[in-house]
């Protein structure tokens, strides 16, 4: 009989983890706490598979950034100043980091390429659609202190193995002829690309069912124990709860991690940082002439976009620090079509979809990959704004750990 594992999140780091242990021979029970797979941070992101987008926040002009914008309601990093433990903590921990910033940094976009590959492995393998474009990643700069920043990045990235190259504001709107406005410079990744996370997501999650990994929805984990030798979890289908046993767990809970951990004898430090998207609907052929099809980021707005299909364009980013919160606020989301207004001019906007998520965050920007203190613990979270980007590498990478441990 093979060994029992439980997986703790229905998000894209446990779907990835749940198919890369079936796929060992494991046999795997999925908790979501939702009715369906990627209900929260895994439902509306900026629908970027960027290697390019691998810097880690720990650089000191992030911290001079948070300052400068702590009284700006529509501030790219927004940081609410009421006090708490886990905030002070973790920006502790954050400073600490710094550095770190450019080791962090080049493991990160190598981790990201080893991703890339397993993803389409899965896509392909499974017959999973989700929007997919290759047409690569766009970096947009205002000012000549942002391009020469990114310039620093840029030669990181190819520590890591990434090529990419920097683009004149006329090769700018040669690669994206629909951008508006006034430009210094640009990179452009041609190895990058966009996809819908939730519809991938989905789709992982019906391959795994399909494996014979058993999904419990609408089951929220109240507690998580372990003797050492094995893993005990109590999870509530409404007013019910059932007592479970199995051989190991793989936490792969989003911000949930952090509460789980401590349950478990693990200090798995993971903050909320709040992100917004709008999905634009693109009703009519001028709408959908006017969005654009290659993907961008600006650096000075935080933003990033995607077109998903013909008829839906992604608008994402910001930070937000303001603790478990999922509130979508007008004065936050607002910035958002107002940017899509002044860099697509044509698009109409008259059909916006607003939604908040929490992205789970250690303080130094890495993920949470392998073993806890008990031999049948493992995690696999804290990936923070590259969730999607990373999850088939972790996922694997989490796997083979488990594999090793209790072989």
């Amino acid at each position: 009989m093979s060994q029992t594992i439980a997986v703790i999140g229905g998000g894209i780091t446990g779907v990835t983890t749940a198919y890369a242990l079936v796929k060992r021979g494991f046999t795997v029970t999925l908790f979501e706490k939702h009715r369906y797979a990627a209900m929260e941070t895994s439902f509306a992101n900026g629908g970027q598979l960027s290697a390019s987008n691998a810097e880690v926040w720990n650089h000191r002009s992030t911290i001079f950034k948070g300052l400068k914008w702590m009284l700006r309601s529509d501030a790219p990093l927004l940081v609410n100043p009421k006090p708490s433990w886990h905030k002070f903590s973790w920006f502790a921990e954050f400073i600490a980091n710094i550095p770190n910033y450019e080791r962090n940094t080049v493991a990160t976009v190598r981790m990201a390429l080893a991703a890339r590959k397993y993803l389409f492995e899965i896509a392909q393998t499974e017959g999973i659609d989700f929007d997919l474009k290759k047409e690569g990643i766009l970096h947009i700069y205002r000012n000549k202190a942002g391009f020469e920043h990114a310039g620093r990045v840029s030669a990181l990235l190819a520590q890591g193995g990434l090529e990419r190259r920097t683009v004149t504001p006329a090769e700018m709107r040669a690669i994206e002829p629909a951008l508006s406005g006034q430009y210094y410079g640009g990179y452009f990744t041609e190895s990058d690309s966009t996809g819908d996370i939730h519809k991938f997501t989905n789709g992982v999650a019906a391959a795994i069912d399909r494996l014979g990994v058993q999904c419990l929805y609408e089951q929220d984990v109240q507690s998580v124990t372990t003797d050492g030798r094995q893993v005990f979890v109590i999870a509530n289908h409404g007013e019910e709860a059932t007592r479970y046993t199995f051989d190991g767990v793989v936490v792969c809970a989003g911000t949930g991690s952090r509460d789980l951990a401590s349950q478990l004898g693990d200090r798995v430090n993971v903050y909320p940082v709040k992100g917004y998207s709008i999905t634009v609907n693109l009703p009519d052929a001028r709408s959908q002439a006017a969005a654009p099809v290659v993907s961008l980021l600006d650096d000075e707005t935080k933003l990033v976009t995607s077109r998903l299909g013909l008829e839906r364009f992604r608008v994402a980013g910001t930070a937000e620090f303001n603790g478990y919160n999922r509130d979508i606020r007008a004065d936050r989301i607002k910035p958002l079509v107002d940017w899509v207004a002044q860099c697509f001019p044509g698009v109409n906007t008259r059909s916006v979809v607003p939604w908040a998520g929490l992205r789970p965050m250690l303080p130094d920007m890495m993920p949470r990959v392998g073993r806890g203190r008990a031999p049948c613990v493992f995690y696999n979270t804290g990936h923070g704004h590259l969730g999607w980007t990373l999850s088939a590498v972790t996922a694997q990478t989490v796997a083979e750990v488990v594999a090793d441990t209790m072989a």
